[in-house]
């Protein structure tokens, strides 16, 4: 029995037919838009790509880009197919490509969905680049005579100063590494000599935090150094002065500004999804009713179109029946071919050479 199955006359076929072919043209739009989304998200994720460390973040607006283009294609076809559909003898030259058409746009919808899935799925994947990534460009910091790394110190500050940030997790992550430049350490001072010995790996370590990391709002000169020592400052209490420097560290601040882009381009894609779904339960309605028309021989009558032509448990039967005979097939035609008298058996006569003849005497 046929799913969802309905009639149509040939004014609403002709009508399925002009409204599908505007529809598809709207969809080479949101093919654009896919593309255009895909561009957005990967130059969003190059600008910052030094702070994050190598992965599989760049698979989602990959996969958008792609869709995207492939969404143009498809859909400028569709559109050639449905303004075709409105004259049944235009559609015998798509009757036999229809179907196919109509298999690829299903998985080419199905891969919209993964795109827009994946846009709320890979926050963990996110969050850990994230993590990695200013690890090392904090640990970097100072190293702005090495090159490959000389950069790092403007765009570590240019991060801290944009997104309010400080440090990875927090402005006490620079308490734990060398961020001033050896160059920089006036090695005669006892002080700074009494900290290098302090540290076991030899590392000049202060409480203090880059100029960066401190808020413009702050009422009071910002204080980078000695963060934790009240005594150092006058009338100061770092467990109160919330506004002398960014507390938020910038891996949740960077978190969250990718979540946010993420999350409105799941949004768009969902939304081209169900649009592209719709479109293409419209198409199969056109092919049906259009496939029909012919087998009834009649162009100007009635005819009937369905979603699937039998039940949902008859249909997956027999697509899995489809798929195990093909698996069948190449074992099929060895055996048959083992089995097979007329192979490799010898032509007796071919070998002979001793053929007795009859000779025809010679007229005289």
């Amino acid at each position: 029995m046929a799913v969802l199955k309905v009639k149509f006359t040939k004014t609403k076929r002709d009508k399925l037919a002009q409204i599908l072919w505007i529809l598809n043209w709207v969809s080479v739009v949101s093919g654009i838009i896919l593309f255009s989304l895909g561009l957005f998200l990967k130059i969003e994720i190059k600008k910052r790509n030094e702070v994050m460390a190598k992965g599989d973040i760049n698979s989602v607006p990959n996969l958008l880009i792609s869709v995207g283009v492939i969404a143009c294609i498809i859909n400028f076809l569709g559109g050639k197919i449905c303004y075709d559909c409105s004259d049944a003898n235009k559609f015998s030259r798509w009757k036999l490509v229809m179907l196919p058409y109509i298999v690829c746009t299903f998985c080419f919808t199905f891969c919209i969905l993964v795109g827009a899935l994946m846009c709320y799925t890979m926050r963990n994947e996110l969050e850990e680049s994230l993590y990695l990534g200013l690890r090392d460009a904090i640990k970097f910091y100072k190293d702005t005579d090495i090159p490959g790394r000389c950069f790092l110190k403007k765009m570590v500050d240019l991060l801290q100063i944009g997104f309010r940030c400080c440090g990875n997790n927090g402005f006490r992550d620079w308490f734990e590494i060398q961020w001033v430049s050896p160059r920089y350490l006036n090695m005669a001072s006892k002080d700074v000599l009494d900290r290098l010995k302090s540290n076991v790996d030899g590392k000049f370590l202060v409480d203090g935090v880059p100029f960066s990391c401190c808020n413009p709002s702050s009422p009071r000169p910002c204080i980078q150094y000695q963060l934790t020592n009240n005594s150092a400052h006058y009338n100061y209490d770092f467990l109160t002065e919330e506004l002398n420097i960014w507390t938020r560290g910038c891996r949740e601040a960077l978190l969250d500004y990718y979540t946010g882009i993420m999350r409105s381009i799941g949004i768009a894609a969902l939304l081209i999804w169900l649009f592209e779904l719709c479109v293409l339960i419209g198409v199969r309605y056109l092919q049906t009713a259009m496939k029909n028309v012919l087998l009834l021989g009649d162009l100007e009558g009635e005819s009937e179109g369905w979603l699937l032509e039998n039940s949902f448990v008859e249909t997956a039967k027999y697509n899995i029946n489809i798929i195990k005979n093909l698996g069948k097939a190449n074992q099929i035609s060895t055996v048959s071919s083992m089995n097979d008298p007329n192979i490799n058996v010898q032509n007796t006569d071919c070998g002979k050479t001793n053929v007795t003849t009859k000779s025809i005497p010679a007229a005289r």
